[in-house]
């Protein structure tokens, strides 16, 4: 166990602190602390507010489930706690935190802890970010700090929970143990988490092999944000480190929103994770169903934007790009009777019409018109389809939304800019037999178009130039020669909010992991990471970046 040194105090770890039992507590008074995972393993705390709308929903799903002998509630939409997270749901059944519009799906847990440590206080300890922002340590570092400044401890070793830094009380900075960067850090006072009973001692520190800490892992970690149907979600994946000098992924105020798109709405029943729901999302324009939020807040209605191209537009386009013949070049008309299953995009059933045919009213597509994609041959609601293209950026090309297959050739809405390309003799850990390729990104601030979230409003452009580092090997050139496709696409980055600062309007990385660390990977942004090639021409194939464009 590393001990934590401080002047005039004595050793203390995770299990040390005067007062603590080893991970655990008596205290019966608990309160339920809900977290989100991700890319590198770590759990991110919801806010107080959100945990306590999604602890009230858990709860009174259960006792109605023990009065009336019926399954418990299995979504809980978080747009009605905050509207920022209107897009995201959480599927109970899977522990799964489901992002409507792009099927990005991250793990969930729930955690107890006392209700005199740092979570039942509403204390926050956080790290300062590269973007200047504060990004909140795991629950658990944070009710060991709280342990340890209130035992006047001046300086504690975070090894033990995870972390390769130590965090000094009276310098209010944590410090990297092997690169000896520093960051600053704080304690905040948030809206306290919700109590709740606690049937089993309660964790407080080291996750443990004890029954809270097995049943309520979550999943597993989630090293990539993957982007399938529920029924093909990822048992497990290897867990990465965090925390590290640049590019830190975290969140300081709310969850994972790596976009600003619209949600498709306007559906007669929203979409909902699991076809059993006794508690979906209410409808569009309907009273709302389920428990309504503390705060009063509900998620927005935002209804599906249908503007037809200009026919300059549409005569400078090497595609067809209306959505109706978007549509009808990738969908073939399913004649006689549907499959007796459901839509996986308005969740009706695909006998009956579109969830989204009041929405969508016009053109030559009928509600209760079913089309198959031509090549993975699965089906939907044609309208359906059409909404779903029309919210996009609208660039001739589809995407499944059952199986991420990609028709015609994808682009984004990352901003205009410049790539740039070096090499030198230097090698990167894990890769000795060969030099170092820089790639250098410029993106300046600007306005948005009418590709971009908020057309007419300007976005920011924090952290440019951003320098990345692959190997000058043949798999590092490879990976190159694909990230200049998705840079010539729009790939890369695109426009929406920082995970970091929860800043909106900025531009963000768009799915494509990039090293932006040489060495000390601490933070898995950094080298050596025998995994990093293999997974980023996944991330690039998820776009539709493969070798083939490569031969084109």
């Amino acid at each position: 166990m590393a001990a934590a040194q401080g002047a005039g105090s004595s050793s203390a770890g995770p299990s040390g602190l005067p007062g603590s039992a080893p991970g655990h507590s008596s205290n019966s008074t608990a309160v339920a602390v809900w977290e989100w995972q991700d890319e590198f393993g770590r759990w991110r705390p919801y806010r107080g507010n959100v945990c306590s709308y999604i602890e009230q929903v858990f709860q009174a799903s259960q006792q109605k489930g023990q009065r009336s002998g019926s399954g418990p509630v299995s979504s809980i939409p978080l747009g009605h706690a905050d509207p920022v997270l209107a897009p995201y749901v959480i599927d109970i059944p899977s522990l799964t935190q489901f992002r409507q519009d792009t099927g990005t799906m991250r793990a969930v847990r729930r955690h107890l802890f006392p209700g005199d440590s740092a979570a039942g206080q509403g204390i926050v300890w956080e790290w300062q970010n590269d973007e200047g922002g504060w990004s909140p340590y795991e629950m658990n570092v944070c009710v060991f700090l709280e342990e340890a400044r209130a035992t006047n401890h001046q300086r504690v070793d975070l090894g033990p929970l995870g972390y390769n830094y130590e965090v000094d009380f009276v310098a209010q900075v944590q410090t990297n143990k092997t690169t000896r960067f520093r960051r600053s850090v704080q304690r905040r006072l948030d809206a306290p988490y919700p109590v709740t009973a606690s049937p089993a001692p309660l964790h407080t520190g080291v996750a443990c092999s004890c029954q809270q800490c097995w049943l309520n892992s979550g999943t597993g970690p989630i090293t990539t944000r993957y982007r399938h149907s529920m029924i093909n979600f990822p048992n497990s994946s290897t867990t990465h480190q965090v925390s590290g000098r640049t590019a830190s992924v975290s969140s300081s105020s709310v969850g994972f929103v790596p976009y600003n798109k619209p949600t498709l709405s306007g559906a007669r029943s929203t979409p909902r994770l699991n076809a059993q729901s006794t508690w979906a999302l209410s409808q569009a324009g309907g009273p709302s169903t389920g428990l309504s939020a503390s705060n009063g807040v509900s998620a927005p209605n935002l209804p599906v934007k249908m503007p037809k191209p200009s026919k300059v537009n549409q005569a400078l386009a090497a595609t067809p790009t209306e959505p109706e013949a978007v549509v009808k070049k990738y969908l073939e008309e399913v004649k006689g009777s549907p499959a007796d299953e459901d839509c996986i995009i308005c969740m009706e059933k695909l006998s009956s019409p579109s969830g989204y045919g009041d929405a969508c009213e016009g053109g030559t597509i009928k509600p209760e018109t079913v089309g198959r994609l031509t090549n993975c041959q699965h089906s939907f609601h044609m309208l359906c389809m059409l909404a779903m293209y029309s919210n996009g950026n609208k660039d001739g090309s589809l995407q499944c939304p059952s199986c991420k297959t990609i028709y015609g050739e994808k682009t984004g809405i990352q901003p205009k800019g410049k790539m740039e390309v070096s090499t030198f003799p230097q090698s990167l850990p894990g890769h000795k037999d060969c030099g170092t390729i820089q790639i250098v990104y410029h993106i300046s601030r600007g306005i948005q178009g009418p590709e971009h979230p908020n057309p007419g409003m300007p976005y920011t452009a924090r952290g440019f130039p951003r320098y990345c580092y692959l190997p000058d090997n043949e798999k590092g050139r490879k990976v190159l020669e694909l990230l200049r496709v998705a840079w010539k696409r729009r790939l890369i980055f695109t426009v929406g909010t920082s995970s970091t600062t929860g800043e909106s309007n900025t531009v963000v990385w768009n799915e494509i992991h990039h090293k932006t660390e040489m060495d000390t990977n601490l933070s898995g942004h950094g080298y050596p990471d025998p995994n990093y090639l293999d997974n980023v021409l996944a991330e690039l194939a998820a776009q539709g970046v493969t070798e083939d464009c490569l031969r084109q």
